[in-house]
């Protein structure tokens, strides 16, 4: 079990890591018509699919930019937010469980547009699916760490996950130390978050990479109007 534990958590975030970056510059590289959303709105843009997508778009960016700073943020920076592990834990809790609700949402009517509109399905890759119901379990198991959370409101789990992700990133040893006596929902939640980053340069998640975020500091912006 010890050497599961190592092999999963203080091996694999690397592969997948390096897998993730080399795989991304890859794909760039060689295969550049394929970075793309291949969006599938032009087959259904009707107004349920917009509500999903909208839905599952801002649950899971915030869910994702959440994680990235709740693990990441060194513990001795609580105090300056005002924050102590029990505050913080508690935040985590609530507005997790409301993101990840609208994720929830989202994603199933995305799911059911996908599985049954014609349209859809036909312009679909079995990749296109796959990847979508790996997010939607990776999202029930992130919200069934939540009760498992509220018997432990001390924040001692939460600054173990945090201890472990600060670890794996500064490529410190013993990382998976810290996640050994964990719940096995935490660790399937950690092993799916780890697995998509392996994916992702296989999927179309990598047009992530080219998000506009540039666009938002324009100071100005063309409009095409279409004349009578």
């Amino acid at each position: 079990m010890s050497f599961l534990n190592n092999l999963f958590f203080g091996y694999y975030p690397y592969i997948a890591g390096t897998v993730f970056l080399v795989g991304s510059v890859v794909r760039f590289d060689m295969s550049q018509y394929t970075w793309k959303t291949n969006s599938s709105q032009l087959f259904d843009s009707s107004r349920r699919f917009r509500l999903g997508n909208a839905l599952f778009h801002i649950g899971v960016i915030f869910l994702f930019f959440g994680h990235l700073i709740g693990l990441l943020m060194p513990h001795s920076w609580y105090p300056i937010f005002g924050l102590t592990a029990t505050s913080k834990q508690l935040l985590a809790m609530i507005s997790g469980g409301l993101f990840g609700v609208l994720a929830l949402i989202g994603g199933a009517i995305l799911i059911h547009r996908r599985l049954t509109n014609e349209r859809v399905r036909a312009n679909s890759g079995q990749m296109d699916l796959f990847i979508l119901l790996l997010l939607y379990v990776q999202l029930i198991l992130g919200m069934l760490t939540i009760p498992i959370s509220a018997t432990h409101l001390d924040g001692s789990m939460m600054l173990l996950l945090a201890d472990w992700a600060q670890h794996i990133v500064t490529f410190r040893p013993e990382a998976a130390a810290y996640v050994a006596e964990a719940s096995w929902v935490f660790k399937l939640h950690l092993f799916l978050g780890i697995t998509i980053f392996l994916l992702f340069p296989f999927t179309r998640l990598v047009h992530i990479w080219s998000a506009p975020v540039w666009y938002l500091g324009r100071s100005y912006q063309l409009v095409r109007q279409r004349q009578a």
